[in-house]
């Protein structure tokens, strides 16, 4: 915790929303509650059909409204040019925050003036009690809670930057009209400039949202190892941190060659053998993540676990294989992932009511 002597930075919160229900309203609860408080919380309703802006009506907040979806990049883009602190705070609208987050952000910030921004994890008690839910957010949390401090890259679920440095790289890019890897491509060229991000395990937040075998594989796929390939290609981005360490690389090899001895088995049964050896390899190499969740879940959930785990290998090497296709032979019909620099005002066609209090 900051002592008091220490000049406080002021932190704005910016919180992105589409259509998001009773979780968004617990994400409000949750920032309200924070000791001491941000300097203030900005709502960016993004085009939403329920309602969500409404919420914000309960809370000490400041509303912009977009009449139709433009995407979370967009969204905290405006957010960004309304602001009063010196410090961004992007929370998603599906998670609550600990009491002490803004005091954690402040005192990191003031004890390390060189920092350009950080970020933390989920929670290790995530609130949808399904177990496709509690494996994917345990999952979250192990990987950023095994990961290097020394971050390369971004994560806005629960992430701050320096209000300067984010106008100066231009924000996030817009051109990720959905819930995609908008974070990440920002953390590559905050790396790519020289600047530090850091993750913070101490900072925590609670993951809201209850995942489906749809949502999980449209978002793993589609919106994370897809698009994910094809910057790592574009950047040359080849890191062994977070979900690219090198133990994961190998498992997708492993998982592939468990595969094609499975298929040769029926031409020779010897095969076999060779897929138990393969089989032995997967479980030594992910041993540790299988003791997290026996630790957390017991052994049935661990057990539960491991199939799902070799299935997210199994599409995450499918994802890389059709992103590097797509990416060098089909990227003269794609458009450019330019990035589109934050208008210097908020634009006419977004409504900025007064500040509700």
């Amino acid at each position: 915790m900051p002592s008091s002597s220490v000049p406080q930075l002021p932190i704005s919160v910016i919180v992105p929303v589409h259509n998001g229900g009773e979780n968004f309203h617990r994400c409000l609860s949750s920032l309200a509650e924070a000791v001491p408080p941000p300097k203030e919380i900005i709502v960016v309703a993004d085009g939403d059909t329920d309602g969500s802006w409404h919420m914000a009506s309960e809370f000490e907040t400041r509303l912009l409204r977009l009449p139709v979806p433009k995407g979370p990049a967009r969204a905290r883009n405006l957010g960004a040019l309304i602001v009063q602190g010196k410090i961004l705070f992007f929370v998603d609208a599906d998670v609550v925050i600990p009491k002490d987050a803004i005091a954690q952000i402040a005192a990191i910030f003031n004890d390390d003036p060189g920092l350009a921004a950080l970020f933390g994890s989920y929670d290790d008690e995530p609130f949808s009690p399904n177990f496709l839910s509690q494996y994917k957010n345990l999952f979250h949390h192990y990987i950023h809670q095994t990961a290097y401090e020394e971050a390369s890259t971004f994560w806005s679920g629960c992430g701050a930057i320096r209000r300067d440095v984010f106008m100066e790289l231009g924000g996030f890019n817009e051109s990720y009209r959905k819930p995609c890897i908008e974070d990440i491509e920002l953390g590559y060229r905050l790396r790519q400039a020289g600047y530090r991000i850091h993750l913070c395990k101490t900072l925590q937040v609670k993951h809201l949202k209850r995942w489906s075998i749809i949502s999980l594989l449209t978002s793993d796929f589609f919106q994370r190892a897809l698009p994910w390939t094809k910057l790592i290609i574009r950047d040359h981005a080849f890191i062994n941190d977070l979900n690219l360490r090198s133990s994961s690389r190998v498992s997708i090899i492993l998982i592939y060659g468990l595969l094609a001895t499975v298929i040769g088995a029926g031409w020779w049964p010897g095969m076999l053998v060779v897929g138990s050896a393969l089989i032995l390899l997967l479980l030594m190499i992910n041993n540790p993540l299988y003791q997290f969740f026996k630790k957390k879940r017991g052994l049935r959930f661990a057990v539960q676990a491991i199939p799902w785990h070799w299935f997210y290998y199994f599409y995450s090497g499918l994802a890389f294989v059709i992103g590097f296709c797509q990416y060098f032979f089909f990227r003269h019909r794609s458009p450019k992932l330019n990035i589109s620099a934050i208008p210097k005002e908020v634009p006419d066609v977004v409504s900025y009511p007064e500040c509700h209090r």
